[in-house]
């Protein structure tokens, strides 16, 4: 299935994967270098949605906080 996000980097709140009105938010503790937030997010969706890792992959948005994500369930 394929997902669009909203990624917060560097959130004290993270890992978090939040469901709200305008779409999944997710938090991730590492900061925007070097692509560290990106596996943050492969990381924190996998794990919310009970799949593994390989299992998620950023389609669109590799540079930018709104990411579109495919989720193999």
């Amino acid at each position: 299935m394929q997902l669009t996000v909203r990624v917060k980097p560097g959130s004290r709140r993270g890992p978090l994967v939040e469901d709200t009105a305008d779409g999944l938010v997710v938090h991730v503790r590492e900061r925007a270098v070097d692509g560290a937030a990106n596996d943050g997010v492969v990381k924190a969706l996998a794990a919310h949605f009970g799949v593994a890792p390989r299992d998620v992959d950023i389609l669109r948005g590799h540079t930018a906080r709104v990411k579109r994500v495919d989720v193999d369930a």
